[in-house]
């Protein structure tokens, strides 16, 4: 009697330890909503890249513009009904802004496969899905080929260089603010930059078409641009200073109100995977995994140094950053 007893206790105990194993095996479904700002044809590919792994979640996605996205996402929190289960927007600060409000999950149920730790928040709550480098643009009979950021001070450089203002490019907003963090950059050369007659001049396009259209010699842009308008033909060069660049990193988050936190898991994890990286880098994108082959025209991963941001310490002082920089350019 004691020893049935004591096998059917065995067997009740053995079953419940296998339960969750169980459950965590099985497939996921369920509706995941994606709110995201990338390109129509990327946001598409990648949603259905995600559900031939996943073909029982149903996934509705929202593109628009960060500016688009996020009062849209307030509007709905207002509300009482927020729809997003995943966000995939371009920068860090703002989701650096989301997570000090607690809108986001912090998530250690996300795999971030080889992708290195410095693009993801260190809380877990956002993760860097690729990285969207700023550096130097030339026009290909630039008086000569800049090598490091201190070259854009040179004589045959001044009143001959771009940028995007960082009052309408977060890219730019974000390499300023890298910058100023640097400690063998910092508000020194920025000022420098100021005085050798910087232009700043609304978003990427305007300065790789001042560039390309020899309008000015050179220009600090997102890299993916001129990168492929040479491939096609332009007379611009893209220039990964040998003393780094700064990036924006497209990061993914799952939001506190998620309805599918485990499909949302599931699919921030597929953006880090192998298959995800690669994805991103067929899209034009440099993979934030440096095991991934880049896009034609890119270098080899490991060979691009990345400057470090402090995330929390840019989103605290962006107001403050954006007014000074302003200053100095007479904006």
């Amino acid at each position: 009697m004691r020893r049935s007893s004591f096998l059917l206790l065995s067997a009740s105990f053995l079953a419940a330890a296998t339960l969750p194993a169980v459950a965590q095996q099985a497939p996921l479904s369920g509706n995941l909503v994606l709110y995201t700002s990338q390109l129509e044809p990327d946001a598409a590919a990648t949603v259905e890249a995600f559900r031939k792994l996943h073909p029982g979640v149903t996934v509705d996605w929202v593109r628009g513009g960060t500016n688009q996205i996020l009062p849209r996402l307030r509007a709905e929190i207002a509300a009482g009904s927020p729809r997003a289960d995943v966000l995939l927007l371009a920068d860090s600060l703002t989701f650096e802004g989301l997570k000090k409000e607690g809108l986001l999950r912090p998530s250690p149920d996300v795999d971030t496969g080889a992708t290195p730790a410095m693009v993801h928040d260190p809380d877990r709550t956002y993760f860097g899905t690729k990285l969207m480098t700023t550096g130097i643009v030339m026009n290909t009979r630039a008086p000569f080929t800049p090598k490091s950021w201190a070259d854009l001070l040179r004589p045959e450089a001044r009143d001959m260089t771009a940028m995007p203002s960082p009052s309408v490019s977060g890219a730019a907003g974000i390499h300023i603010q890298t910058l100023a963090q640097d400690p063998k950059l910092g508000w020194d050369y920025i000022e420098k930059l100021a005085k050798a007659g910087i232009q700043p001049r609304g978003g990427n396009g305007a300065v790789l078409q001042s560039v390309a259209g020899g309008e000015r010699a050179f220009g600090i842009v997102v890299d993916y641009m001129p990168i492929r308008e040479a491939a096609k033909g332009a007379p611009v060069k893209y220039i990964f200073p040998e003393d780094g660049v700064s990036a924006i990193t497209e990061p993914a988050a799952i939001l506190k109100s998620s309805k599918n936190p485990q499909a949302a898991a599931a699919f921030i994890s597929f953006l880090l995977s192998a298959e995800g990286q690669k994805l991103a880098s067929s899209q034009g994108f440099l993979p934030a995994d440096p095991n991934v082959a880049p896009p034609p025209g890119f270098p080899d991963p490991k060979t691009v140094k990345v400057l470090p941001l402090d995330n929390a310490r840019a989103a605290a002082e962006a107001d403050a950053t954006l007014r000074r920089f302003n200053q100095l350019v007479g904006q």
